[in-house]
C-alpha cells in the first residue's frame, strides 16, 4: 500500500522557520521523483519544489528560492523541505508527491499558517 505521510506543519510567525517531512512507503522511494506543492484557498494547486533524482538538480518556484530547500533521505524514505524566512504568502496546505513514469501518488497535506 503507497503511503505519503506529511508532517511538520503549523503556525510560524513571519520570518521564522518550519521543517516539512513526507514519509514514503509501499514504492521503491529512490527511483521516484518528489516533490513538494502548496495550495492556498481559493487558489491552484501550484509547484513549489522538486528533486529529479537522489543527490540531483533541485528546482524551486521563483517565490521561494533562497528560502525554501528541498531534501531527501533514501535510507528513510523521507523527503523534506526547510522552510527559512517565511511570509504570511506561503500559507497554504502543503502536499508531497512523488512520480514515476505515469506513476503518481499524493499525500494528505499538512498546513502552513504563516502569521503574526
Amino acid at each position: 500500500q503507497v503511503q505519503l505521510v506529511e508532517s511538520g506543519g503549523g503556525l510560524v510567525q513571519p520570518g521564522g522557520s518550519l521543517r516539512l517531512s513526507c514519509a514514503a512507503s509501499g514504492f521503491t522511494f529512490s527511483r521516484f521523483t518528489m516533490r513538494w506543492y502548496r495550495q492556498a484557498p481559493g487558489k491552484e494547486r501550484e509547484l513549489v519544489a522538486g528533486m529529479l533524482l537522489p543527490g540531483g538538480r533541485r528546482d524551486y518556484r521563483d517565490s521561494v528560492k533562497g528560502r525554501f530547500t528541498i531534501s531527501r533521505d533514501n535510507a528513510k524514505n523521507i523527503l523534506y523541505l526547510q522552510m527559512d524566512s517565511l511570509k504570511t504568502e506561503d500559507t497554504a496546505m502543503y502536499y508531497c508527491h512523488a512520480n514515476y513514469g505515469n506513476l503518481n501518488y499524493w499525500g494528505q497535506g499538512t498546513q502552513v499558517t504563516v502569521s503574526s
